[in-house]
């Protein structure tokens, strides 16, 4: 299992190259299938944290947990990461004092049928579309791996993200501003062989778009930057995930 690295700041004068190349596009791909199995309920606030966002709470009645929600442009997010058990799934270093700050972290296959009923894992472009709808810039550096600048201090949440520093010296809080109430933490990642790493200084979600048979896309970020990354990563990783549905779905 090869890890996502740790991202490394570009410089001011490259990421000004590379604006140039921004562009708005979605992902493509196989969408995951949706978990029938139990009946949900959920209430619905409006009480925004920012234009075009709607907050409330879902209960999972497969085991009683309630999530924050929030509606972000067209799509209703869990403001939390999934904590529902599975087969395969697990705590950060195993401990279940992780999974209530956490959630749990899965594999690409186990996932798929995580979500709760009308929710779904968020593909390539939802994520995307998350990334537009709270004012981030694309920025590519290749073909497939790009950026978007700004939503990652938008999304992550305003505390239980490391401070950071350059040559030794402490530079800023690694935490966001939360504007629009998706309050990303820093769950770490693992393998299946029973390595975990980098909780507190870096959250990485599933997709649900695959790449081939043994990869599929997810999206990071980490404390050191302000950005939402698409990477690629083996199935067998340990992830986080955020549930979504339309928020047609919603009522």
């Amino acid at each position: 299992m090869t890890a996502p690295p740790k991202i490394h700041r570009p410089t001011a004068a490259t990421l000004l190259a590379l604006t140039a190349l921004a562009v708005i596009a979605g992902g493509c791909g196989k969408t995951a299938e949706r978990n029938d199995a139990a009946p949900v309920a959920d209430t619905v606030q409006t009480a925004a944290a920012a234009p075009n966002v709607i907050s409330g709470t879902f209960t999972d009645s497969r085991d009683g947990k309630t999530y924050r929600t929030v509606r972000i442009g067209n799509l209703t997010w869990m403001a939390e990461n999934l904590n529902f058990v599975t087969d395969s799934s697990v705590c950060y270093k195993n401990a279940d004092s992780n999974c209530t700050k956490y959630g749990r972290l899965y594999d690409w296959d186990d996932v798929m049928t995580a979500c709760p009923a009308p929710w779904r894992v968020p593909s390539d472009e939802d994520w995307d579309s998350l990334a537009l709808a709270v004012g981030g810039q694309r920025v590519e550096y290749g073909y497939v791996v790009y950026d978007w600048k700004f939503a990652g201090k938008k999304l992550k949440s305003t505390t239980g993200w490391d401070d950071w520093d350059e040559d030794g010296e402490w530079v800023s809080s690694g935490n966001g501003t939360d504007e629009f109430g998706f309050s990303a933490l820093p769950g770490g990642y693992g393998g299946s062989d029973g390595y975990f790493s980098s909780a507190g200084d870096f959250g990485s979600w599933w997709s649900a778009t695959e790449i081939d048979a043994s990869n599929a896309w997810g999206r990071h970020m980490n404390y050191d930057i302000d950005i939402v990354r698409r990477h690629d990563s083996n199935k067998t990783s340990l992830y986080s995930v955020r549930c979504v549905r339309d928020f047609a779905d919603l009522r």
